[in-house]
């Protein structure tokens, strides 16, 4: 086949995306705009490599930020090459590294076994150093020490540079000397955090040239999605790779770069050229997600930022509707006029899955929830609950943790005494220090408890702990067990489902949950095959995010901070308190900077949305407790105001609405007066109507779910919870004031 022949296998993309496709050599930087296809390009780019002959699949680096992003780029990869595919490193960053130091990280002292720290193991560990330094955690937080030591790692800092820095400033000097400490006792569990997957990954390619070597020889192309996102370390990694041939492909938007209190530096993106000499620009500007209202709109608001590179979004997709400006009372009327155009919109034929609700924070999202509960509508919470963030699927993930790495010191404080073993806290202390004094770790310490006085009252139980894992180690170790039989002997030989039954609360759910985790495990071995190890099942979880989980086949509306929403796309989008000081935050409007960040962070929640966006701003806001009347957000004066339908707002309210407590505040502007389309009709909270009385026994239709019979009805405060048996969609449960239904 002919370079021809080969390339016209690449026709059905447009111009932009075959020149990308079709530049492989040298450094490339594709300025992707959102919905522009660059997961298609990657895919198609790495396809046309090999269908060239220019390398073996095993030679190609396709690095992104997510689990699900990876997964879903190995997918395609392996569609487009069915020989071969599987054989190229498409992975996140993290599990990119891991790999590599599984591998080689004996040689800056780490077993291939090591442990991989969350936050959560990060904070219990921070918190023993500070009782151990004898600082109040209400003065110096500890989530304030995990955030500097972060960016530390993320600028390649050591403690000792650190506490360098520090001079006279005590505090930073405590941070410091946190900060050695927390190495060290990380270095004696045999355990990273994901910081140090990546700083270690550079530290052994600094140290032993030949390990890197080796890999700049394996890899001949090297593609880096979400560039934006990277910070200094992952710079680093990824030049140091690409030094040999040069041939790094990077994709990314500057325009989308929201990740900055993760440490992501956009410089990286904004200085490729000037980084890598000879470096090619291609950008792609033609979206194949959303309407051209919405991205006139986002580009209308993109366009005042300083320090990006510049593009327009364009596309052939129809004009679509106009962006509606929903003003509300308060914000419960916000989630109220929400979860009313969803049902409005599932009754006209929508599916709950079209919806998405995005907002600036957390905190934006209880009314909202409430809302879609009381109207019976399904909804799922990304960044609430996480399975793995359960106690009990902690508890035996954490023993999971410990028979892989017995030097684990915060898994095995966690159940060295779960269920009870009469080994108390005074104990676990006591053996501690004992550990830290010696600078080995507690499971060797208590190994040989008989030789510290400290110790022996409780040596027989300790001991009988250390026989137990001792025990579950050479089972796994034999290799006689499947992981999921070594779990269950787990559950076996510790009685955990006893200890649920006896010491907790709902056991029944608690047990259905590590059933769960069970099933979880019988899934990654059937995924993984003979890679299936013990440290592959614990990497993968410890790597895992919300977002990974995320379904997006199942019929629910989806709610999550506009951070969440990166990457994904919905018909239908609401973006939720659209003000002044919620959206942009009051910490960012003094900082152009930070401005700057949020104006992206407002480009992503806009090209979220495929045919529709709503815009909803309130009057007075409920939030932290204290009560606030903000005018409307910047961002949509910065919309083109043609672009944009007001409703919920009278005309007055439209130019004179600065009447509230902060009366120098002014909602609106005379141009979005005279661009108001609608007339005054709020729309009403239903706690406010007299509702319907409704009886056990009464038929009842309502207009998204159907005939059903009310089976219960139980009295709360000012309305009634329903419980009603629907004949297409089963039992729900919905408040009698919210409910849209009529009686049969």
């Amino acid at each position: 086949m002919t370079q021809t022949d080969i390339q016209n296998n690449f026709s059905h993309m447009n111009n932009m995306q075959q020149q990308a496709v079709f530049s492989t050599e040298g450094p490339l930087l594709i300025l992707a705009g959102a919905g522009s296809g660059k997961t298609t390009v990657l895919v198609n780019r790495i396809s046309y490599i090999l269908q060239s002959g220019l390398c073996k699949p095993w030679q190609i680096l396709a690095i992104t930020f997510t689990n699900k992003a990876a997964g879903e780029l190995k997918e395609r990869i392996c569609d487009a090459v069915p020989d071969g595919g599987a054989d190229i490193w498409a992975a996140t960053f993290h599990s990119t590294c891991a790999r590599i130091l599984r591998r080689y990280g004996d040689r800056i002292g780490y077993s291939s076994h090591f442990t991989v720290y969350g936050t959560d193991d990060q904070k219990k560990l921070i918190k023993e150093i500070l009782k151990q330094l004898h600082i109040d955690e209400k003065i110096l937080p500890a989530k304030k020490i995990l955030s500097e030591i972060s960016k530390a790692k993320d600028d390649m800092k050591s403690p000792a540079e650190m506490l360098k820095e520090a001079e006279y400033d005590s505090r930073k000097a405590s941070i410091a000397k946190a900060y050695e400490i927390y190495q060290a006792r990380l270095k004696t569990a045999d355990a990273m955090d994901f910081d140090d997957m990546l700083s270690n990954t550079v530290l052994l390619f600094e140290k032993c040239p030949e390990i890197l070597e080796y890999y700049q020889n394996q890899f001949k192309y090297i593609m880096v999605d979400e560039y934006q996102d990277t910070n200094k370390v992952q710079y680093k990694f990824v030049s140091m790779l690409a030094e040999k041939y040069g041939n790094i492909c990077v994709v990314g938007d500057d325009d989308q770069s929201i990740y900055k209190f993760r440490g992501a530096t956009i410089e990286n993106i904004l200085s490729f050229e000037n980084t890598f000499k000879g470096a090619k620009i291609i950008r792609l500007e033609q979206n194949y997600r959303s309407t051209q209202n919405i991205l006139n709109a986002a580009n209308g608001v993109i366009s005042n930022n300083t320090m990006r590179k510049g593009k327009t979004l364009w596309t052939e997709n129809p004009k679509g509707e106009k962006i509606e400006v929903r003003t509300c009372e308060t914000e419960r009327d916000e989630a109220a006029f929400i979860a009313k155009t969803i049902l409005d919109g599932v009754e006209s034929g929508r599916s709950f899955s079209d919806y998405a609700v995005l907002y600036r924070m957390n905190a934006q999202s209880n009314a909202i929830e409430q809302a879609l509960s009381r109207s019976g509508i399904p909804h799922r919470l990304i960044g609430g609950h996480r399975f793995y963030d359960r106690e009990e699927i902690r508890d035996m993930v954490a023993y999971l943790q410990v028979v892989n790495n017995p030097h684990d010191d915060v898994r095995l404080s966690r159940i060295i005494n779960v269920p009870k073993r009469s080994i108390g806290a005074a104990t676990l202390a006591n053996a501690s220090e004992i550990a830290s004094g010696l600078g080995e770790s507690i499971y060797t310490v208590i190994k040989n408890a008989d030789d510290f006085p400290k110790l022996s009252r409780s040596a027989a139980k300790l001991k009988a702990f250390v026989n137990l894992i001792d025990d579950l180690i050479d089972a796994e170790q034999s290799g006689d067990y499947t992981l999921a039989e070594l779990y269950n002997l787990i559950i076996e030989h510790t009685d955990y489902e006893a200890y649920l039954k006896t010491e907790k609360d709902n056991p029944e759910v608690r047990i259905e949950n590590i059933e769960e985790l069970s099933s979880n495990i019988i899934k990654f071995e059937q995924d993984y095959g003979d890679e299936a190890t013990l440290s592959a099942f614990l990497e993968e979880i410890s790597l895992q995010t919300d977002i990974d989980n995320y379904d997006s086949q199942a019929d629910t509306c989806v709610m999550m901070t506009m951070h969440s929403a990166k990457g994904l796309e919905f018909p239908v989008v609401f973006i939720a308190g659209m003000e002044d000081g919620v959206f942009p935050s009051v910490a960012t409007i003094i900082n152009p900077d930070e401005l700057n960040e949020e104006r992206r962070l407002a480009y992503v929640g806009i090209t979220r949305a495929k045919e529709k966006l709503y815009l909803t701003k309130t009057r007075s806001r409920m939030l932290f407790g204290s009560t606030t009347h903000n005018k409307a957000s910047r961002f949509i004066d910065e919309i083109p105001q043609e672009l944009l339908n007001y409703t919920g707002e009278n005309k007055f309210a439209a130019s004179h609405a600065g009447s509230y407590a902060n009366a120098s505040v002014q909602i609106g502007s005379d141009k979005r007066k005279n661009q108001y389309t609608g007339s005054f009709s709020p729309f009403k909270n239903p706690e406010h109507k007299s509702a319907a009385v409704y009886s056990v026994g009464d038929c009842v239709l309502h207009k998204v779910f159907g005939k059903g019979m009310i089976i219960s009805a139980e009295k709360m405060g000012n309305d009634t919870m329903l419980e009603i048996s629907f004949d297409k969609v089963g039992t729900k449960r919905l408040m009698s004031n919210f409910c849209k239904m009529e009686k049969l």
